[in-house]
């Protein structure tokens, strides 16, 4: 079904131990509007699709927002990894390594898991493309939020990269949006039957 090649979707360069970050980064990761949500929105609401074409999209979009969630993930392991106690403390992470070691774990800044209530699927076709239109613009605000914190050029680069890519998603589902009004009005569907 997928090709998987064995590298990131953007190479990560030497990322050094910054326990502030990786709590930052973990809400892109496992926060209410992070790529967890994302992918997991995505791939959850081509099943009620009416649209191939919007079915493509979705799958494509979801798998991509997989990608995102592997490159948070490692940048977060590297940030985690040989950090120091103090470091740690410091940054408000000892209880995330008291319990995940330097893994990667869904959860916010804050500590809250990440939950399947997160997930926007209505079944409505045109409200569950517009929610992901307005989820990529979150997203892209959440990376704009942790990038003024960031004075690292190895983190910002790919911390940039992902919030172009958000920009991109959401001109995609705008195209996404046309589709499905098209689709809807040539095949006279008013809204789809529950």
């Amino acid at each position: 079904m997928w090709i998987y090649e064995k590298k990131l979707i953007y190479p990560l360069g030497d990322i050094r131990p910054n326990p502030r970050m990786a709590k930052l980064i973990a809400m892109l990761l496992g926060g209410a509007n992070g790529e967890l949500t994302a992918s997991l929105t995505y791939l959850n609401q081509r099943y009620c699709m009416p649209s191939p074409e919007v079915v493509a999209i979705l799958t494509d979009i979801g798998t991509e927002e997989l990608s995102h969630v592997e490159m948070l993930s490692i940048m977060i392991k590297k940030m985690l990894t040989d950090a120091s106690i103090d470091e740690l403390r410091e940054a408000g992470m000892e209880g995330w390594v008291a319990d995940h070691n330097c893994c990667p774990f869904p959860q916010n800044q804050n500590g809250y898991p990440w939950n399947a209530a997160y997930v926007g699927t209505t079944g409505d076709p045109i409200a569950d493309i517009t929610n992901n239109m307005a989820a990529e613009q979150k997203a892209r605000a959440g990376y704009e939020g942790v990038m003024r914190f960031c004075d690292d050029p190895q983190i910002l680069g790919p911390l940039q990269f992902l919030r172009e890519r958000e920009i991109v998603h959401y001109q995609r589902f705008g195209e996404a949006l046309n589709i499905l009004n098209d689709y809807m009005a040539q095949h006279q569907i008013r809204s789809i039957k529950r």
